[in-house]
């Protein structure tokens, strides 16, 4: 049934805009959880800009890390304060993340791989899976020019583990179409992104990239890059681990 509606959804939805497309969505999921996570980068306050202007009851939210930029923090404010909207944070567990300092360290992520996936988890997926609880649906801003992970995926997809349908609604944007966006509607946006910063997460797992490095390069720079490894675990299953 979910891979049907799934199929549906993309034939319908192929050619519309993202206003378009949001504006729909209240349509074909009607009287249903509709969610947007938002990781404050530029794809993200595109979604943001044209969900609070359309006033729709789709929820907005972040993962709020507790080890965010201060540009990050700072741009959430100016976001409320612009639409005058509430984005909703999701906090990850004190005990779990007290836990982990304890046991390997505030930054025992930089010892290996799987501290790292431990730490996403605890700081990420498990606020991530809290919110999506009884969703419907989940609209996220990834692009397929952000990684090569990130290339097969479908505007419309069945998320099995989490029993949901997720969308993409700017998979095929390039950065020059996001960018273009932001300038004509004025959308606040992080101030990193000036300074090398095409993909911001956590500050002391993110760096600034150079020219020619890929857009997710910046993103836990001391790992081997490529494959899944520029991903933190929310877009991924765990046979894809």
């Amino acid at each position: 049934m979910e891979t049907l509606q799934v199929k549906q959804l993309n034939k319908l939805f192929k050619n519309l805009t993202l206003e378009e497309s949001i504006n729909k969505l209240e349509d074909e999921f009607p009287g249903q959880r509709l969610v947007f996570s938002s990781s404050l980068g530029l794809e993200d306050q595109v979604i943001t800009d044209v969900i609070f202007k359309s006033d729709s009851s789709i929820e907005v939210f972040t993962l709020d890390t507790q080890r965010l930029f201060k540009e990050t923090s700072d741009l959430i404010s100016r976001t409320e304060d612009k639409y005058q909207k509430n984005i909703k944070r999701y906090l990850p567990n004190e005990e779990t993340v007290n836990n982990y300092i304890e046991t390997v360290g505030l930054n025992g992520f930089y010892e290996s791989v799987d501290n790292r996936k431990q730490c996403c988890y605890i700081r990420k997926v498990e606020p991530l899976n809290r919110a999506l609880q009884g969703a419907k649906l989940w609209i996220t801003g990834i692009r397929q020019a952000q990684s090569d992970f990130r290339q097969n995926m479908q505007l419309f997809e069945y998320d099995v583990e989490r029993d949901l349908i997720k969308f993409n609604p700017l998979l095929c944007w390039t950065t020059d179409d996001i960018w273009n966006y932001i300038n004509q509607h004025e959308t606040p946006f992080n101030e990193l992104h000036l300074t090398g910063y095409p993909s911001i997460g956590c500050e002391p797992c993110t760096r600034a990239i150079k020219p020619e490095e890929d857009l997710r390069a910046g993103r836990w720079w001391w790992e081997s890059q490529g494959g899944t490894k520029q991903e933190c675990g929310l877009h991924i299953t765990r046979t894809e681990q």
